[in-house]
């Protein structure tokens, strides 16, 4: 009878003791994964730093992208305007790139979007269709001296010269850039850095927002 009213007597201070014990060791581990999180930063490659530069890197070399393909997109109604004064134009070269670029910039690419292959390559493709679209343009535009000799269109071509290669060089551009990042996502130690803070690699090649270039012309092919 004694023993049992020893163990009644002693069994909060057990419980007390063990629920003190749980604690300091609860308390340990938030401790050490303090520590850990502190040393990771600490750490001259942890590339948290490298993160933050080469993910602002990207954004500013997409940015140049888009400008590229806003330019692109803004000289198709002169080039269209200019071509159909010549009466004998080929109207199916010129409807192809009118649909192009309406197919080109209707495509709304969100922030969703760059992590979604499917979109992005529906994206590309879009773009790509236009390009040729304008190529083929220029080509069929040898058949006919008058339009070469406008000065306007003359213009207007060496224009469109200029802005392809600024969408090749910035390109060129972001997909160095996504590379860097990438390579830093995936190598030791930095890839810690990453899954710690969810830093998933970027696409190859990767557009944010076309809002801006998604007005299609409005073409007129009746002659004033």
């Amino acid at each position: 009878m004694l023993l049992f009213s020893l163990l009644f007597l002693l069994a909060p201070l057990t419980f007390t003791f063990s629920f003190t014990i749980k604690e300091i060791d609860m308390g340990r581990m938030i401790c050490r994964g303090i520590l850990l999180l502190a040393a990771c930063f600490l750490l001259p490659g942890c590339g948290y730093n490298d993160f933050q530069r080469l993910d602002e890197q990207t954004k500013s070399a997409w940015s140049e992208v888009l400008n590229q393909y806003q330019r692109r997109a803004d000289l198709v109604p002169n080039i269209v305007a200019t071509v159909k004064g010549e009466a004998a134009f080929e109207q199916d070269t010129l409807t192809k790139v009118i649909e192009a670029r309406a197919k080109a910039t209707s495509i709304q690419v969100t922030p969703e979007t760059l992590n979604n292959p499917e979109a992005f390559k529906k994206f590309q493709a879009a773009q790509g269709e236009l390009g040729s679209a304008l190529s083929r343009l220029m080509v069929v535009s040898e058949k006919y001296p008058d339009l070469k000799a406008n000065q306007g269109f003359r213009d207007l071509r060496v224009q469109l010269e200029g802005t392809e290669n600024r969408i090749t060089v910035a390109r060129n551009r972001y997909i160095q850039t996504v590379q860097d990042y990438n390579v830093l996502t995936r190598s030791f130690p930095s890839n810690l850095t990453a899954m710690a803070f969810s830093y998933a690699t970027k696409p190859a090649f990767a557009v944010q927002n076309e809002a801006a270039i998604t007005a299609a012309p409005v073409v007129d092919f009746n002659k004033k």
